[in-house]
């Protein structure tokens, strides 16, 4: 008896859609959980390394604040981009090059530095 009155149930056209919509809701849920919903705020975190240049870098006379972006391939520094205080001097530009060339042992023209905003 239980049987049949599922069989009704089930029936029902509306009832089909409305099951419908619940799956695909869940798939489209589950699915942007996958793709979209994975990054949160550790993910833009810096590692120590970044961290260790920036306070490094904010020593320098003229640089002030500075935040560094370090690329790297096969856990080895290929490139950083630095945004920083008196980046606008180039006096200063040229010692933020320097330092962060020593640091990380990149070539100079894979560091890039730019003027961090007032």
């Amino acid at each position: 008896m239980n049987r049949e009155k599922i069989a009704k149930f089930l029936s029902d056209k509306t009832v089909r859609a409305i099951a419908l919509a619940v799956v695909a809701l869940l798939l489209l849920f589950a699915v942007w959980r996958v793709f979209f919903g994975g990054e949160t705020s550790a993910s833009l975190s810096h590692t120590e390394e970044e961290l260790r240049l920036s306070a490094l870098l904010g020593q320098i006379d003229g640089v002030g604040e500075a935040e560094v972006m370090i690329t790297s391939e096969d856990g080895k520094a290929v490139s950083a981009i630095v945004v920083c205080h008196g980046a606008d001097s180039i006096l200063t530009r040229i010692r933020v090059i320097d330092v962060t060339v020593t640091a990380l042992g990149v070539e100079r023209g894979n560091v890039l530095v730019y003027c961090r905003t007032q």
